[in-house]
């Protein structure tokens, strides 16, 4: 078997853990510290990310959809197949190397989303991007860590508490849904959803999309619509 060779390393912006990026052959990964945090041969759960949520948004047209984290971009693809061709995106992401992989190394994996005049690229924390917003989005798709314990960044963890889903909330238009990618179940987030007053469904999906392999979640959280 091939060695994993480094392509890069990149530090994340407020914080001391370097993101690495190996190649195997035509196999890419993305590493943080010696934890995994996405590669190329498993993605399933990263589309259906995309395909739930466009479900749900349904058929409005010119709807906005915030994606936070570009990551390699499988989100990305699987929400322009997904949405109405009116949708358009923006794309929040918080190291600037991760964009630059995108258009170097990691070309052949983004193919042509990041050339689509229906998406905008910002370096930026989504945090950012969601408190500045009021009835913005029609949808906010999050895959910016492991889940809701802030595995890439501590500060991660304040988009999953009280004050983070209240900000989402009050990002989203009426019937606008919050999706969640989680490496695992977490019911205590769960509850701050609920508690935040959203109406939650809670997805199982295969991380290879396909119907055998391990599991990742994702929760779909819909702001009720105004009364």
């Amino acid at each position: 078997m091939r060695p994993w060779l480094a392509v890069e390393s990149a530090t994340i912006p407020g914080e001391t853990q370097e993101l690495k990026l190996l190649q195997r052959g035509d196999e890419f990964s993305i590493l943080l510290g010696n934890n995994v945090l996405m590669g190329t041969r498993l993605f399933g759960s990263e589309e259906a990310l995309a395909s739930l949520s466009a479900e749900r948004v349904k058929k409005k047209k010119g709807a906005h959809v915030l994606i936070g984290g570009l990551g390699m971009g499988f989100t990305l693809r699987a929400a322009l197949s997904a949405f109405p061709l009116t949708t358009r995106f923006s794309v929040a992401e918080l190291v600037p190397a991760v964009i630059a992989w995108a258009r170097g190394p990691l070309r052949s994996v983004h193919g042509s989303s990041l050339d689509s005049s229906r998406v905008s690229i910002v370096e930026s924390d989504v945090t950012a991007l969601i408190r500045g917003a009021e009835a913005e989005f029609d949808a906010i798709l999050l895959d910016v860590d492991n889940g809701p314990e802030g595995l890439t960044r501590p500060s991660n963890r304040a988009l999953y508490g009280p004050r983070g889903l209240e900000e989402a909330r009050r990002a989203l238009c009426p019937g606008g849904v919050l999706a969640v990618w989680s490496a695992g179940p977490d019911g205590r987030f769960v509850r701050r959803l609920r508690q935040a007053g959203f109406e939650v469904e809670e997805k199982k999906v295969r991380a290879n999309g396909k119907r055998t392999g391990g599991h990742h979640v994702i929760w779909l959280a819909v702001k009720p619509n105004e009364r």
